[in-house]
């Protein structure tokens, strides 16, 4: 049987507690540090070739900038404006195969203009650049997934598109990209990995490095880890350590010393604005979206379900990196832009949701990061250890594999990497469910809408979650305040997805914290208790973990509420991470 297709792929806490208590015992072939997308992608790179893999993750799953991003699987459009276009051509081969092949359940074409402000000339020079994004994205065989792209008049944007002005925009171009569940994927890409033998765990923090003898080239032979879920540490050890851990990269490389070369990364921030529908007029029949030049960097307009997304910022940030802040200024300059194209002014009592995420820059000579390298590095600074940095989302494959390429290279035997072919949990056999909801929903008896909605995210998994309701169904019900979401995605999260604590649920499984006005607060209660009946959670358990996730929505708005970096960290810094303030607590009633 398929490894995408057996219950090997399941993240249950049974799980996690076997892989806990093996990795001690063991020597794997390869050890990746970095849960995010491109360490999944590096574990089930290693996985799928064959090799023994374990790979660790300080908190969860894309808690990074894996579940911060635009959110969007793209080539990148200015970046031809650099004379980037090896970068632009890898980043539209990767995008095909992910629409096609790796997960279309997740990634979908999605329109987006780009409005035209200017004369003639402005028309022919974007005319030219999105002409030639087009030629390099050529879709790779006869049949194209993207559709090319269209200029359209003044009147066919303005019925593209009704919100934008009339007296601002002369006409738009018309192309395509993809739109992701960053978090959703990237977690995809970790059950994969374990339906390949990798052994998964998160709340797993790596505190150093073992080296074999002494000396700046002593080589790597394994890590240190802190279990964040019982207080307890351990060793495992490892032919080769792949750490692909981002803006954190730095930490790595101190772990080394001084005297060992490292890569230096520099975090740009981005922030995000989630608004409903409603606040901006769109197409009602096909939702476009919009990017828009500003002076420094691009804004998107996202459709997003019922919502859109609007960012993002490309700020330098030397602060917090596990809880980036957004201040007033960040969402006041958001709304500044997007307002100066729009007949209704998008307000600030509109925004439902605000995110922040930290972007991996190699460092250059330039301290502006928008002129720093957005293509990845992967280097052997000692023996035995492999860094990887920079890059996009939408490249984490190749890095992935560049990664492992570099740390199987004096292991004999191994074969070449076989993931831009491999589909996700979820896409095996898409196109058989794809089109069902309709048969799916009339055997669950749960509305028809509802298992669209678990297709676009559990793909051919969603008879999994329906089963949940088969077995209980009290699951049925949606979530208490977001009817988007089923309570048996809440028990889901647990038995199938790795989910340890509510933040893991409110934030990542499910997009509550930043599609509901109340960031997931009321929504709470109601989802601890789902998770508590599969961890087992003692009343004082439960209610610190809503104490601890009322507290990070009130850190958030407070320093939504700051004028500038510095106070927005400090007002963020207020609410410790969850993780962190539990890994004292009593075993019995933690998940570990």
């Amino acid at each position: 049987m398929h490894p995408g297709e057996t219950d090997r792929t399941l993240l249950s806490p049974e799980r996690r507690r076997a892989d806990r208590a093996r990795l001690p015992d063991e020597v794997v072939d390869v050890l990746v540090i970095g849960g995010g997308v491109t360490g999944a992608g590096a574990a089930l790179d290693a996985a799928s070739r064959g090799l023994s893999v374990a790979l660790l993750e300080a908190r969860d799953f894309a808690a990074g900038t894996s579940s911060r991003s635009s959110k969007l699987i793209h080539g990148g459009l200015r970046y031809l404006e650099q004379f980037a276009f090896p970068l632009v051509h890898e980043a539209l081969q990767e995008r095909a195969r992910l629409v096609r092949t790796i997960a279309p359940h997740l990634v979908r074409p999605l329109p987006f203009l780009l409005p035209l402000t200017a004369p003639a000339w402005q028309r022919a020079y974007y005319g030219a650049g999105v002409a030639l994004y087009d030629v390099l994205g050529a879709a790779f065989t006869s049949e194209r997934s993207i559709p090319r792209h269209r200029h359209l008049s003044r009147r066919a944007t303005l019925e593209a598109f009704p919100g934008l002005r009339a007296d601002v925009v002369r006409g738009a171009i018309r192309y395509w990209d993809a739109q992701v569940d960053d978090a959703r994927h990237t977690l995809a890409v970790v059950r994969t990995a374990a339906g390949y033998g990798a052994r998964v765990l998160s709340s797993a923090r790596v505190t150093g490095l073992l080296r074999d003898g002494e000396g700046a080239q002593a080589p790597v032979v394994g890590v240190r880890v802190a279990d964040l879920t019982d207080g307890t540490s351990f060793t495992v050890r490892a032919r080769s350590v792949v750490a692909a851990t981002g803006v954190w990269s730095d930490d790595i490389g101190a772990m080394l010393g001084d005297s060992a070369p490292s890569l230096k990364v520099r975090a740009s921030k981005g922030v995000h604005l989630v608004v409903p529908r409603s606040a901006i007029d769109g197409s009602e029949i096909t939702p476009n979206g919009l990017i828009l030049r500003t002076p420094t960097s691009v804004l998107f307009v996202i459709p997003w379900g019922e919502h859109w997304i609007l960012g993002t910022t490309d700020t330098p940030w030397r602060l917090d990196r596990d809880h980036p802040a957004a201040s007033s200024a960040d969402i006041a300059y958001l709304l500044d832009q997007v307002n100066r194209v729009l007949t209704r002014p998008v307000t600030a009592d509109q925004i439902l949701g605000v995110y922040a995420g930290l972007r991996p820059l190699l460092a250059g000579e330039s301290d502006e990061t928008s002129r720093l390298s957005r293509e990845h590095a992967v280097v052997t600074p000692v023996p035995g250890l492999v860094l990887v940095a920079g890059g996009k989302y939408t490249t984490y494959r190749v890095m992935a594999e560049d990664a492992v390429d570099a740390a199987v290279a004096g292991l004999p035997g191994v074969p070449a990497s076989r993931t831009a072919h491999l589909p996700l949990v979820g896409a095996h056999r898409w196109t058989e469910v794809r089109d069902a909801a309709g048969t799916l929903a009339a055997g669950a008896g749960v509305p028809v809408e509802t298992v669209e909605r678990l297709l676009h995210r559990h793909g051919d998994r969603t008879p999994d979650v329906l089963a949940l309701v088969a077995a209980d169904p009290a699951l049925g019900r949606p979530v208490t305040g977001a009817p988007e979401y089923l309570a048996a995605e809440v028990v889901h999260a647990v038995t199938a997805e790795g989910a340890l604590h509510l933040d893991d649920v409110l934030t990542r499984r499910t997009r509550i914290s930043i599609e509901t006005a109340h960031r997931g607060v009321e929504s709470a209660p109601d989802v601890a208790r789902l998770m508590a009946s599969v961890h087992g959670w003692q009343e004082d358990f439960l209610a610190r973990e809503i104490a601890h996730y009322e507290a990070r929505v009130e850190a958030e708005r407070e320093s939504q509420r700051m004028p500038d970096d510095r106070t927005a960290d400090a007002a963020r810094l207020g609410a410790p991470d969850v993780r962190t303030a539990l890994a004292d607590a009593p075993r019995s009633a933690t998940t570990g």
